[in-house]
């Protein structure tokens, strides 16, 4: 929510947005003004059940499209990116979150199942990964330019305890 206060030209009116795994209090803030479409795989809040990736839209779809803390619970993560891509109008942006691990590479082993396993090693019992900063290489990969946008690095402690935030929540801002 403040990344859209601070860069509120991103939600032109009529902007076509895809979000994904959508959170209430930012369903609101998108509810008016825009062309707002909400997927996930299981959430009920979710108007489209899709698999990210395998999407159903359409080639160059959307505007814009919200990935925030959803790829570090998906398999084929780099499929996912590449769906995404494939959804995004020419002109369009993304903008993915992930945990990050800022001293590690992402590290994966899609073998371990166990919850408590995937604790220990990613940091929740559903993920399936911990992405490092190669995260950028893997969106590149994918096709998009990235702009790694270290936002709630630049905040006041204040924000950061206010919010619940980590210095790492960067934002990959995707064109």
């Amino acid at each position: 929510r403040l990344y859209f206060d601070a860069h509120p030209e991103l939600l032109a009116p009529g902007t076509r947005l895809l979000h994904f795994a959508p959170e209430p209090t930012m369903m609101k803030m998108f509810a008016e003004g825009l062309l707002y479409r909400t997927a996930d795989l299981e959430s009920p809040l979710a108007e489209d059940h899709v698999d990210i990736t395998e999407l159903p839209y359409d080639d160059a779809s959307f505007n814009a499209v919200l990935c925030l803390h959803v790829l570090e619970h998906v398999p084929g993560d780099r499929a996912a990116m590449g769906e995404v891509r494939r959804v995004l109008k020419p002109d369009g942006w993304a903008i993915v979150m992930v945990p990050i691990d800022p001293d590690r590479p992402t590290q994966e082993d899609l073998s371990v199942t166990d919850p408590g396993e995937r604790l220990r090693l990613y940091g929740q019992s559903d993920h399936v990964r911990q992405y490092g900063y190669d995260i950028v290489d893997r969106l590149r990969d994918a096709g998009f330019e990235v702009r790694v946008d270290r936002f709630a690095a630049e905040l006041p402690d204040e924000d950061v305890r206010q919010y619940g935030l980590s210095r790492t929540d960067d934002v990959f801002f995707c064109s």
